[in-house]
């Protein structure tokens, strides 16, 4: 009787493991999903804190009196752990590729060909960004010029 209760509970503790061991991967991919939806709603409420800052074409890294397009995402990013190259050109070889129809928050959206302008996809079809006279602002990317000039997108999150 003493072997069977020891087999048995070798039996219960293995599909204990299994069981819980199987339960952490589905959470961690679920983790995953949410730290990099948590990290994009990071980045934007970051970008977010400099609306209105001035738009200065090759603005200073680092430097948050004013910002030129790359800039800004390189900056706005980097406070949330994330370093991306200096220019938009740079900026749209790193990451992978995201169709237009699925881009999520935090995706880089580029325009122009060759590429020279770069902005954060809000959701809901908004851009964070900067440009011209209006400095850091939020755009409809679905209107437009922004749709027309629409080039592609990269994920680094």
């Amino acid at each position: 009787m003493k072997r069977t209760s020891k087999k048995l509970w070798m039996g219960i503790c293995f599909t204990m493991t299994l069981v819980f061991s199987a339960g952490s991967f589905v959470v961690g991919s679920d983790t995953t999903h949410a730290a990099s939806a948590g990290t994009a709603d990071q980045i934007i409420s970051t970008g977010s804190q400099f609306m209105g800052v001035r738009y200065q074409f090759g603005a200073k890294a680092g430097n948050t009196n004013s910002f030129d397009c790359s800039s800004f995402t390189q900056y706005v990013f980097a406070q949330n752990g994330i370093k991306l190259p200096r220019s938009s050109r740079q900026q749209s070889t790193v990451g992978t590729y995201v169709p237009r129809s699925q881009l999520k928050k935090g995706d880089l959206v580029f325009f122009y060909a060759p590429i020279h302008h770069v902005a954060i996809y809000m959701g809901d079809g908004k851009l964070l960004h900067t440009f011209g006279k209006g400095g850091v602002t939020i755009t409809d990317l679905n209107s437009g010029w922004w749709s027309s000039h629409y080039t592609t997108a990269r994920r680094v999150l």
